[in-house]
C-alpha cells in the first residue's frame, strides 16, 4: 500500500475517517475484533462494496450499532431478544442478529437505493454490536453527530478470510478503498492465543426471524415454542454466546451456514 490512504489507529476517533465516510460513495477498511471490515454510509458506497469483494447479493446486509439506544431506534426487537443483546453489550461481546427494521428505523435508510443494497428479500438485516474499539468510535460518531448509518462486509474476497492483517485484504478492495487504518495489533489482541488456523475471522450470527422475516416469538420461559432463535454462523466468543443463547430461551437451534 502506497500513498497517503493507509493510517495507524491512534487509539480514538481520526478525523480522517469520519472526513472520507461524510463524502457520498466513499469507503473505508476498518479494524474490528476479528480482522478488517469495509464501511460505508450510502448506495453508492455499497455498489463499490460488492463489486471489489464480488460478494452476491442474496445475503442479509450488515448495520452497524455504536449502542444500545441506537440499535433500539433502528431494530424490531421484543424484550427477550432486547435483553439477549443486553447481556452481551454489557459483557462486550461480539453479536451480529438478523432482525426486522422497525418502520421507524427505515426513515434512517438513505433514501437512494440502499434499502435494497443492505437488506435480504425479506426485509432483514444483520445488527451487530461491540465489534471493536476503533470501528465502534466511528460508527457512533456518524450517528449521533450526522445521524449516518453505517453499513459493513468483511474486507476479503468474498468467502476468504483476511487472517486478522491489513494485508490480507487483497488487491481488490485494497486498490478501491479511499481511506484505510491499521491496527494489527488491536486485531490479535482480541485472540492472543489463536494462530491462523484456529482464530475467528468471523462474529457469530443469530436469526431471530422466520423464514418470511418475522420476529420470533417471546417464549415466556415456554417449551416446544416455535419458531425458535437460530445459530447460523458459528465465530468468535461462541461459547459465552450459547451459554447466553440457553440461559435466554427454552428452545433454540444450530444451524451453522443456513444462509437462506
Amino acid at each position: 500500500m502506497t500513498g497517503n490512504k493507509k493510517i495507524q489507529w491512534d487509539g480514538g476517533v481520526q478525523a480522517e475517517t469520519i472526513a472520507t465516510l461524510s463524502q457520498p460513495g466513499h469507503v473505508i477498511v476498518s479494524p474490528t475484533k476479528v480482522g478488517y471490515i469495509i464501511m460505508t454510509t450510502d448506495a453508492a458506497g455499497l455498489e463499490r462494496k460488492f463489486d471489489c469483494k464480488m460478494r452476491k447479493r442474496n445475503k442479509p446486509g450488515v448495520v452497524l450499532c455504536g449502542s444500545m439506544e441506537q440499535l433500539r431506534e433502528l431494530a424490531e426487537m421484543n424484550d427477550e431478544v432486547e435483553a439477549f443483546y443486553q447481556a452481551h453489550w454489557d459483557h462486550d461481546i461480539l453479536l451480529g442478529c438478523i432482525l426486522p427494521w422497525k418502520a421507524e428505523g427505515k426513515r434512517h435508510i438513505p433514501d437512494d437505493g440502499s434499502a435494497e443494497l443492505m437488506m435480504d428479500g425479506r426485509g432483514t438485516s444483520c445488527f451487530v454490536i461491540k465489534f471493536g474499539t476503533p470501528s465502534e468510535n466511528v460508527v457512533r460518531t456518524m450517528w449521533e453527530e450526522q445521524g449516518k448509518l453505517v453499513f459493513a462486509s468483511s474486507a476479503n474476497p468474498s468467502g476468504q478470510g483476511n487472517r486478522g492483517l491489513v494485508e490480507g485484504i487483497g488487491d481488490r478492495i485494497e486498490a478501491e478503498a479511499d481511506l484505510i487504518v491499521e491496527a494489527n495489533d488491536y486485531v490479535a489482541s482480541i485472540q492472543p492465543d489463536a494462530d491462523e488456523s484456529t482464530r475467528y475471522e468471523q462474529g457469530v450470527m443469530v436469526s431471530m426471524v422466520d423464514d418470511a422475516g418475522r420476529l420470533v416469538p417471546e417464549q415466556k420461559q415456554q417449551r416446544g415454542v416455535s419458531p425458535v432463535p437460530v445459530l447460523i454462523r458459528k465465530g468468535l466468543s461462541v461459547d459465552s454466546i450459547v451459554s447466553h443463547l440457553s440461559t435466554s430461551f427454552a428452545s433454540w437451534d444450530f444451524r451453522h451456514g443456513q444462509y437462506y
